[in-house]
C-alpha cells in the first residue's frame, strides 16, 4: 500500500488524444478471424459470418466502483475487460472484441494508463478477445472507464435469462461470497494504513478472497464445459450483483418461482473463516455479496446426469410455479421469502 514517489510521469497532454490512443494500443495486435478492422480508423469492422452478436456494456467509476488506494491499475485493467466478457459468456456465446475508454484527470500520468493497458492486454490475450476500438477524454472527476464486450454465437446456442421453467434445476459455477469479503478485508486494511501509514498488511491468509475481489475471472470455461457436456441452459445470468437479486431476474424475465436451499450454496473454506472473523453470516454474504462473476442458470432436470460428477458445478435449487414465490430454504427447514439485498449503484 505504500506509494513510490519517484515514479517518472509523462504529462498527457504532451501527447494529444490521438497519440495517447496510439502509443497505448499500439502492440495489441488483431487474432480473431472475425475482426477485419480494429484500433486506428473511424470504426471497427467485424464479419461474423452468419452468427449472431451479442454487445454489452459496463462502467466503472472511481469511487463507486473501485479504489485506487488499493486497486492496482493493472489489476483494474484487468477486471475492468473481465466484468464485460461475464456477461458475453452467460448468454452462452464467446467474447471476440472489446473497445476501452477512458476519462482521465490530470493527475494520472502516462506510466499510470500503460499500466492499466498492461492488464487489459492480459485480459486480452487470456481471453482471446481482440481490442478494436475506444476513446479517450479528460475528466475533472478522477478515473471514468467504459468496456464494450462483442461476442458471437449461433442463434440456437444463445440463451436469456428467460426460458426456465417449473421443476428446472438451478446450477451455479465456482463458489461465491468471496469477492465481497475480500473487499471487506482491503477496507479493513485501508483503514489501518491510515491510522498507521507504515504498517505493512499480511494478506496471505486471504488470498483467495482478494484476488477474488481484485483480479476476478470470467467463466468462458464453463461455457465450453456446458457445449462439451451437450447441456444448454434453459436460461442463464452471471453473479455480479449477488446471488438474490440474480436469481429474482432469473425469476421475473422466466416467470416461474424458486426455491434455493441455503445447506447447497458452494463456499470456499476462506469465505466461511472470514465470515467468522468478521462477524458476518455466510449465507448473508452469499446472497447479497456480488462481484463473484460465477454463471447461474437452469437446466432441465433430464441433463442432470451429465454435470452431476462435475466439481465446479453445483445444484442449489430448483424452479416452482410462480405463485409458490422465491424462497431460502433454510439449514432449519424453514421458508425465507428472498429480497434483492445485493449491490446497488445508486444506493446513498
Amino acid at each position: 500500500m505504500l506509494e513510490d514517489k519517484n515514479q517518472q510521469r509523462t504529462s498527457l497532454e504532451a501527447l494529444g488524444e490521438f497519440g495517447l490512443i496510439d502509443h497505448l494500443t499500439q502492440n495489441f495486435k488483431l487474432k480473431q478471424p472475425s475482426s477485419l478492422v480494429g484500433v486506428g480508423d473511424d470504426a471497427a469492422v467485424m464479419d461474423y459470418k452468419g452468427q449472431k452478436t451479442v454487445v454489452s456494456t459496463d462502467m466503472l467509476v472511481e469511487g463507486v466502483h473501485f479504489d485506487l488506494s488499493y486497486m492496482p491499475l493493472k489489476h483494474l485493467g484487468y477486471k475492468s475487460v473481465m466484468v464485460n466478457l461475464s456477461d458475453i459468456y452467460a448468454m452462452n456465446a464467446i467474447a471476440t472484441q472489446v473497445t476501452v475508454s477512458l476519462a482521465v484527470s490530470n493527475r494520472f500520468p502516462l506510466e499510470a494508463l500503460e499500466e492499466f493497458y498492461e492488464g487489459v492486454a492480459l485480459a486480452c490475450e487470456l481471453y482471446k478477445v481482440d481490442l478494436v476500438g475506444g476513446d479517450t477524454t479528460s475528466s475533472n472527476k478522477g478515473l471514468i472507464i467504459s468496456v464494450t464486450a462483442i461476442g458471437a454465437a449461433d442463434e440456437n446456442d444463445i440463451v436469456y435469462r428467460k426460458g426456465s421453467k417449473p421443476n428446472d434445476l438451478l446450477v451455479v459455477t465456482g463458489d461465491v461470497g468471496g469477492a465481497y469479503l475480500g473487499l471487506q478485508v482491503l477496507e479493513r486494511e485501508k483503514e489501518v494504513f491510515k491510522v498507521n501509514p507504515n504498517s505493512q498488511p499480511d494478506l496471505e491468509p486471504y488470498s483467495y478472497i482478494v484476488e477474488r475481489q481484485l483480479k476476478p475471472e470470467s467463466r468462458k470455461d464453463m461455457v465450453e464445459l456446458l457445449q462439451k457436456l451437450e447441456v444448454k441452459p434453459t436460461a442463464m445470468i452471471d453473479i455480479s450483483d449477488g446471488l438474490s437479486s440474480e436469481i429474482l431476474h432469473l425469476c421475473k424475465q422466466s416467470e416461474v418461482g424458486c426455491n434455493l436451499f441455503e445447506d447447497k450454496i458452494p463456499l470456499d473454506p476462506t469465505v466461511i473463516s472470514t465470515c467468522e472473523e468478521f462477524k458476518m453470516d455466510s449465507t448473508m454474504v452469499a446472497l447479497s455479496g456480488g462481484e463473484d462473476y460465477e454463471l447461474l442458470f437452469t437446466i432441465d432436470q433430464a441433463d442432470f446426469p451429465k454435470i452431476k460428477a462435475n466439481p465446479n458445478l453445483t445444484v442449489i435449487g430448483h424452479m416452482t410455479q410462480q405463485s409458490e414465490g422465491v424462497h431460502l430454504i433454510t439449514r432449519a427447514e424453514t421458508k425465507i421469502p428472498i429480497t434483492a439485498q445485493g449491490w446497488n449503484s445508486f444506493n446513498e
